[in-house]
């Protein structure tokens, strides 16, 4: 359905050829839009009516006063499910401190959220194929759920500003809500315009770059840029990841149009995470709460990491292919 929305508008409507540069972009920017679009509205509205009573409150709630191994594990598994991106950082944090949770853990949930959820994971299954997306799932719960013990281990919380541990929140007002099938709708609708309106301008970016990537971009080109999966490769995909800033949704399409020019698999998930969790906005918006050293370690964490993964899957690109 999406290939033939593609090839009416960039063949049929502006009489583009098949074979040209624009004709291959404009296909492939209406065929991912028109597709992510109603892969994104559908899945946040599904989850919209089972996440209508889960709120950050209700998450910090959760968490409070847990530690070790299970905090860990729950604060990675509620990263995964909840919407919450770099923008939600600082309340989060601070709420998560002042409720007693261990930085670890509070660091773990970090991680986990901004690189893996719910709309993500259908995004880029439907886009790039289930088997690359079972990859970035596991590999960024992994990051999240070792970064917590690694990072706690560094004994960092001496360099988390000091307005933050005096900060007292109090426990959040219970807020009133229409459980009905008409409630849960509204929830379910608002939930929809918020995070669709919040991120369509990243989504337009991602495909745009992606759509100048699949139909201007030769394929030897991207293969030499990209060079042939090495360690070099994948920091400088890393590196070049640190100065974007898109969520998950928005970076897929670049990704999608990388694997179709031969990039290898590792060196795309290590440039996605770096976009996604690695990012200088999201660096800047957690200087906010924290000092410059903690986010050094943070920031040397995850680079770490995403290099590690990409070198790995590299190696092991013939399974995958």
């Amino acid at each position: 359905m999406f290939n033939a929305l593609g090839d009416l508008v960039a063949f049929d409507l502006f009489g583009l050829a098949p074979d040209s540069p624009a004709g291959l972009a404009v296909q492939f920017f209406v065929m991912d839009v028109a597709k992510i679009l109603v892969l994104l509205t559908t899945v946040i509205y599904l989850m919209g009516w089972l996440r209508a009573l889960l709120t950050p409150e209700k998450v910090r709630a959760m968490m409070k006063g847990r530690s070790g191994p299970g905090a860990r594990l729950t604060a990675v598994g509620l990263g995964a499910v909840t919407p919450f991106c770099s923008c939600s950082s600082i309340p989060l944090f601070i709420g998560f401190v002042e409720a007693g949770i261990p930085l670890g853990v509070t660091l773990s949930f970090l991680i986990a959220s901004p690189m893996v959820n719910q709309v993500a994971v259908v995004v880029l299954a439907g886009v790039i194929g289930w088997q690359m997306t079972l990859i970035y799932v596991l590999t960024g719960l992994t990051i999240a759920f070792i970064g917590g013990y690694v990072l706690q281990a560094l004994k960092l919380e001496r360099w988390v500003e000091e307005y933050v541990w005096k900060i007292q929140m109090g426990e959040a007002a219970a807020v009133d809500r229409d459980d009905s099938l008409r409630g849960r709708h509204a929830y379910a609708w608002n939930e929809v315009r918020q995070i669709v309106g919040r991120i369509w301008k990243y989504i337009l970016i991602g495909v745009g770059i992606g759509a100048l990537i699949h139909g201007y971009v030769p394929a030897d080109f991207v293969a030499r840029i990209a060079g042939d999966g090495s360690v070099l490769s994948v920091i400088v995909a890393v590196l070049a990841g640190v100065p974007m800033y898109s969520d998950a949704v928005g970076v897929i399409p670049v990704a999608e149009a990388l694997l179709g020019k031969g990039v290898p698999i590792g060196t795309v998930l290590a440039f996605m995470m770096a976009v996604i969790a690695l990012s200088l906005p999201e660096m800047l918006i957690l200087r906010r709460v924290v000092k410059w050293p903690l986010l050094g370690f943070f920031a040397a964490y995850l680079a770490v990491a995403f290099v590690a993964v990409g070198v790995l899957f590299n190696s092991l690109r013939n399974v995958f292919a």
